[in-house]
């Protein structure tokens, strides 16, 4: 499986041309539950078990994309804080034990990239990873906590087609909460495994394709978007996202990033300049990479949504600081250092 190639490399920069040139998603539930289209989320998303102040409780929003877990109450309000970032699809079926008996399907058409059989190399238990090419850079679907696996690398399925069977693999998962947990989104870097060696010396599993190493969209909110405009590209669907900070760092060469999804280019990359700067979205997301004439010695923070709670409870705590004030903690630039692709090799 190769996560670009130079075909990929010549796709238009323009964003406008991105839509017209990219295919359709077609994108389909990887389950028998629908009950997201039919506005009953309630039936659609498994709960999470939540003890906030000494109120125990069984939210069904707990199993939602976003910051929906670790409650805590700030001055804005109580905040989920905790970002969660797929979403967690209850069963429909069940045997007599209280086992899962539903089948987990690709999303759409795609080829496996990644499957992982051993449900203790992985806090996703056994889990799935399809990619998929639209036209605009590849991106990936990833099914987690699955009973078992049908399918391997380098084989091509169709929307629809059997993945593995709903289960509760991985950490923290009981068979009363089994549930699929699907993720959408795009590829950070080629180099993981270098990465992940520099902060963790641990091993690393999963190559490119362990889970810290993939960002992942509001696939909840794409089926319903898609739902009502079936053309909709992902950089389309994106093009929504507030922006909840914005990164400068010296510029030291091409991007990977932006070779593999030129549609997050903003600006002239060709002309030369001391710096980039990247938007994010509050959960990390890259949305946007454009040149920047500011002299920075390190990376800097050059915008923040002002808030007036702490920035780490909205940014997956790769921000801290509160209103105006804003920097990079160290789980910030270490993702910084993943998405720019600036870290030693082995």
């Amino acid at each position: 499986m190769r996560p670009f190639s130079p075909a990929l490399l010549a796709i238009s920069l323009l964003s406008s041309l991105v839509s017209l040139e990219a295919e359709p998603l077609r994108l389909q539930l990887p389950t028998d539950n629908d009950a997201l289209l039919r506005e009953k989320p309630e039936e659609f998303y498994m709960y999470v078990d939540r003890n906030f102040e000494g109120q125990i409780s069984k939210p069904w929003t707990g199993g939602k994309y976003g910051f929906v877990r670790t409650l805590r109450r700030t001055t804005e309000g109580v905040l989920g804080t905790r970002f969660h970032e797929g979403v967690d699809i209850a069963p429909v079926k069940r045997d007599s034990g209280g086992r899962p008996l539903d089948e987990v399907r690709a999303i759409t058409t795609g080829v496996v990239a990644y499957a992982n059989k051993t449900a203790g190399n992985s806090n996703y238990g056994k889990y799935v990873v399809v990619e998929h090419n639209f036209g605009y850079g590849p991106i990936f679907s990833l099914y987690a906590h699955l009973s078992d696996v049908s399918v391997n690398p380098g084989q091509r399925v169709l929307g629809g087609a059997k993945l593995g069977m709903m289960g509760y693999t991985g950490a923290g998962i009981t068979r009363t909460r089994s549930h699929v947990h699907l993720e959408f989104g795009f590829l950070l870097s080629l180099r993981f495994d270098d990465w992940h060696h520099k902060l963790y010396g641990s091993q690393n599993h999963h190559g490119i394709h362990n889970g810290m190493n993939m960002v992942g969209i509001d696939i909840a909110s794409l089926y319903l978007a898609h739902q009502e405009n079936p053309e909709l590209s992902v950089p389309d669907f994106l093009s929504r996202e507030p922006v909840y900070y914005k990164v400068t760092f010296s510029r030291r060469g091409p991007l990977e990033l932006v070779e593999r999804y030129p549609w997050l280019r903003r600006g002239d990359h060709q002309r030369p300049s001391p710096s980039w700067e990247i938007s994010f979205s509050a959960s990390g997301i890259p949305l946007a990479i454009a040149p920047s004439n500011r002299n920075v010695s390190k990376p800097l923070i050059t915008y923040v949504r002002t808030t007036q709670s702490k920035h780490e409870y909205h940014t997956n705590s790769r921000v801290t600081g509160t209103g105006r004030r804003a920097s990079l903690s160290t789980r910030g630039i270490h993702y910084l250092s993943l998405v720019t692709g600036d870290f030693p090799s082995k």
